[in-house]
């Protein structure tokens, strides 16, 4: 019996100590103080981007994909204005929403930058993911930078390619 509650508690202790691995991230703690309420700045522009993103690519043949980390960085290149970025919407190759990010409008300081980060084991979006950027910027502010950095190392070999995003209104 003693051998039993042994078992028991081991087994109890290693699943309370076992945390479940986030497959896609964003640095919540730090961002969820950015929060803004950007509802009394009505000068502001809007535009919206869109980025192609592969959680996957192609191997050898069709039939065989391989798998890759994507950071997707998000920038302000305005040296002197802050930026607020209201969504980064996340879409899977056929064109399905897979999650979105910030909840409410987030701002970007002067030359900052924020990531999100899609881990290689999260392979939801397929071959043909993508965002879709929702941001407003001061008057005559330059436009926010949207790229996307996707890599992967297997043995000794190495992979890695960028992507940058297009302004679609």
């Amino acid at each position: 019996m003693k051998k039993y509650t042994f078992l028991l508690l081991i087994s109890i202790l290693v699943l309370s100590c076992t945390k479940k691995k986030e497959i896609s991230s964003i640095n919540s703690e730090n961002w969820s103080e950015r929060f803004v309420d950007i509802s009394k700045k009505d000068s502001l522009e809007y535009g919206k981007s869109y980025l192609s993103v592969y959680s996957q690519i192609y191997s050898i043949s069709e039939h065989k994909t391989h798998n890759l980390t994507a950071m997707i960085s998000l920038r302000n290149t305005s040296d002197l204005d802050t930026i607020y970025l209201l969504k980064a919407k996340y879409y899977d190759t056929h064109g399905k929403p897979v999650r979105t990010y910030f909840k409410r409008p987030i701002y970007l300081a002067p030359m900052e930058t924020t990531e999100i980060i899609i881990d290689e084991i999260d392979i939801e979006g397929g071959t043909g993911s993508n965002f879709i950027i929702e941001w407003k910027t001061p008057k005559n502010c330059p436009e926010p930078l949207f790229e996307g950095i996707m890599n992967s190392t297997v043995g000794q070999q190495g992979l890695s390619f960028s992507t940058q995003s297009k302004r679609i209104k």
